[in-house]
């Protein structure tokens, strides 16, 4: 059998098999098992831990009921080649909202932990901000699997090929070289490469999935960073996420991005994110490990 942690990830309908990582198994009313996509080095991508535990959440509560906020914290790296259990407390039902903590474990010891609150659909004081104006339509940004195509390397094919959006960055990727301005703001278009169901569950699931590929890259921009930057260390630490409104992930979203402070090996990412018509759908906070060569 190939070894999971150092083959290189490319398939041919990298969408879809995300969606087969995202379907769990149940094993109570409470507790559900899941894998986890190949990946080079072997750990467990932290956007798939963090769908795959709010969408054991949901399946304890009722479908009128859309997840709204998450709070989680990484507590341990996870291992591609073990399973992941999914426990999930039931904390609260009321009559508007529902929370819930859920446990992603792998060998009985915790890799996630998160809360996730649940609210059924009611009518309220509404604003919202706005996006930055000429923002250049993602047709006309270079994507990811365009700049990496020719780059023969696991980590490369994990990003590109393998990698189940489609992501451009307004301001030029920082994948092999530093950005050409220290800046720590950043613009991302992202969609999935592929239609999908009208879930909206899945639809927040997967919007968490994917904004872990980006979201501590406003720090490595800040400091004259790159993913390719000999001896980086970087790891989430802990993920805060608000959705707003309802989102489709299959339709372009605008990730405005910021990196409001950094300070002893931590650094704090932030984004919103925006349809394409200018809705504010979610926001995003991250704050992660940062450790720089010098």
């Amino acid at each position: 059998m190939p070894d999971p942690t150092r083959m290189p990830v490319v398939t041919p309908d990298p969408l879809a098999t995300v969606l087969d990582v995202l379907e769990l198994d149940e094993v109570d009313e409470n507790t559900f098992t899941g894998g986890s996509l190949p990946k080079p080095g072997g750990r467990v991508f932290g956007g798939q831990v963090l769908a795959q535990t709010l969408l054991a959440a949901a399946r304890t509560v009722d479908p009128e009921r859309l997840p709204h906020s998450i709070h989680g914290y990484f507590l341990r790296a996870g291992d591609v080649t073990q399973p992941i259990t999914f426990q999930v407390e039931r904390l609260r039902d009321g009559r508007s909202f529902s929370a819930r903590r859920t446990h992603a474990l792998q060998g009985g010891v915790p890799i996630l932990s998160m809360t996730t609150s649940f609210q059924v659909e009611q009518g309220g004081v509404e604003h919202a901000d706005v996006p930055p104006h000429d923002v250049p339509e993602p047709e006309s940004v270079p994507s990811a699997m365009d700049l990496l195509a020719a780059v023969d390397h696991p980590v490369a094919a994990f990003w590109t090929q393998a990698s189940a959006f489609d992501l451009r960055h307004v301001e030029g990727s920082i994948y092999l070289d530093p950005a050409d301005q220290v800046t720590d703001r950043q613009m991302v278009w992202m969609r999935a490469r592929g239609p999908l169901p009208q879930d909206q569950v899945l639809h927040r699931a997967l919007l968490a999935y994917a904004c872990d590929q980006v979201m501590l890259e406003p720090l490595l921009r800040r400091h004259g960073a790159s993913w390719a930057t000999r001896d980086l260390s970087i790891a989430s630490l802990d993920h805060a996420m608000w959705w707003h409104r309802p989102v489709s992930v299959d339709e372009w979203l605008l990730y405005v991005q910021s990196a409001p402070s950094a300070q002893g090996g931590r650094g704090l990412g932030a984004a919103r994110v925006y349809t394409r018509d200018g809705s504010l759908v979610a926001t995003i906070a991250q704050e992660g490990m940062v450790r720089l060569p010098g």
